[in-house]
């Protein structure tokens, strides 16, 4: 197996994430190490290429907290495609963290990348953490980054921003379920962490390599300034998922129609086309992570089914 080859200590750290309105109230410095400071700026840099057998892990540059330790191949429906845990060398992200990922898929490269175990975004007092995802998507590329769930707690402030530059032969498949809270979690302070975070906020934008923007999805949820329980946010649910899903027309067309939207059982589920025949965007609502997740995974069967013409693994015993 070839191992990846990683760059040196001094390279320069990556641009700041760009600031947005939501984040002018939590500025304020943690009495603990600064905001994005040695230790809470992490950075991991991976580019995958084609190797005509299979694809390889060509390189990679990590700081922690952030960590990648090398791509496994346990993947029988895609015996060629690299799989490759993510991992937190903090185990959460904590207030101050300042994180920046970089993707980047070759030419004919398929990889799937995910977490260790689900995000958990640590209990804040001051500041705010964020993350910035770059993804670059070359001709006939394919990419599944899935993560775990992410798990705000008490008083979290979280910001991610993911940047796709994609080829319109391209197919990548990014999905996030967000958990309400620790909704199980009991203390002196109250019977579980439902919605009782200050900010979790996203931004995706997808263009194309001459430039061409395709779309741009901003989510952004305050649960004490604006309730969530109302009909048409999160009702009587308490799981979100949100899938984007960029490929060829011919692709999107073909998932598209298999979607069966509404109520299943637990979830409630829907897709709809992204403009400029980018892809499909695809969301779930669910009281628990798990019925959310299965359907996720049905989807995802969907898109290995037209894509690439194969299955999806069974869920892991560890899953």
């Amino acid at each position: 197996m070839s191992a990846p080859t990683t760059s040196g200590v001094s390279r320069a750290l990556p641009e700041s994430i760009p600031t947005i309105p939501e984040l002018d109230q939590y500025q304020d410095q943690p009495k603990q190490a600064p905001a994005g400071k040695v230790g809470k700026t992490g950075v991991l840099e991976m580019r995958f290429v084609d190797r005509g057998d299979k694809t390889i892990l060509r390189d990679m540059y990590r700081k922690t907290p952030m960590l990648v330790q090398q791509a496994l191949y346990w993947d029988e429906a895609l015996p060629t495609m690299p799989c490759v845990y993510m991992i937190s060398t903090s185990g959460s992200v904590l207030q101050g963290d300042r994180l920046f990922l970089t993707i980047e898929m070759e030419p004919g490269s398929l990889a799937h990348v995910t977490t260790q175990s689900a995000t958990k975004v640590h209990r804040m007092d001051a500041n705010h953490a964020s993350q910035l995802q770059k993804v670059v998507l070359a001709e006939n590329s394919y990419l599944e980054l899935m993560p775990g769930v992410t798990i705000p707690h008490r008083n979290t402030r979280y910001y991610a921003r993911t940047e796709v530059t994609i080829d319109p032969s391209a197919t990548l498949l990014f999905s996030e379920i967000v958990m309400p809270g620790r909704k199980y979690h009991n203390s002196a302070e109250s019977e579980g962490e439902l919605f009782v975070y200050d900010l979790f906020s996203t931004l995706i934008t997808a263009s194309r390599p001459d430039g061409k923007s395709l779309f741009t999805e901003k989510l952004v949820i305050q649960p004490k300034r604006f309730p969530v329980r109302h009909n048409g946010i999160m009702g009587r649910y308490d799981v979100f998922g949100n899938v984007i899903l960029l490929t060829p027309k011919e692709h999107a067309d073909e998932i598209l129609e298999q979607v069966v939207a509404g109520p299943d059982g637990k979830v409630i589920s829907g897709a709809s086309r992204l403009p400029n025949d980018a892809g499909l965007i695809f969301k779930v609502l669910g009281p628990e992570s798990e019925p959310v997740k299965a359907k996720v995974r049905e989807f995802w069967a969907q898109v290995r089914k037209s894509v690439r013409g194969t299955t999806i693994p069974p869920v892991p015993l560890w899953g």
